[in-house]
């Protein structure tokens, strides 16, 4: 089994990313951790976690469907930091509780790259299981 130790990040849709990332930045006093424009993603750093925004038009945006607004939701996913992060003890307790895991596969968050496996709880929402750099 593991335990979370904290929300690693969460992703935001936007419509309008500079808009957005002014906001976080200025506003709110985030900063900004890495701009990766060809994937469409801006990564502010909000403490100990990240907020990752998500151009609508963009490539990864694209894939999110609607844009935010009262029939298109902008929350892409959130991501809860585990520890151990052990693929195979995962899959087995997902499995078991009738849950589907996605690919794992190494992805950057909040304490760098680590492993990494998306899935939906029950109500379509997708959450995304994160490890520590290996």
């Amino acid at each position: 089994m593991f335990r979370i130790t904290h929300i690693d990040h969460i992703v935001l849709r936007a419509i309008d990313a500079e808009r957005l990332l002014a906001f976080y930045r200025d506003v709110l006093g985030c900063t900004l951790e890495r701009r990766q424009d060809e994937l469409g993603l801006i990564q502010l750093r909000a403490g100990a976690s990240l907020i990752d925004l998500v151009p609508v038009d963009g490539k990864l945006g694209r894939a999110g469907g609607a844009a935010p607004g009262r029939e298109g939701r902008n929350l892409d996913h959130f991501c809860l930091r585990i520890e151990p992060f052990d693929d195979a003890a995962i899959c087995a307790h997902l499995r078991a509780h009738g849950v589907d895991a996605g690919e794992f596969a190494t992805r950057f968050g909040a304490d760098g790259d680590g492993p990494s496996v998306y899935l939906q709880d029950p109500e379509g929402n997708t959450v995304e299981l994160k490890g520590g750099p290996r």
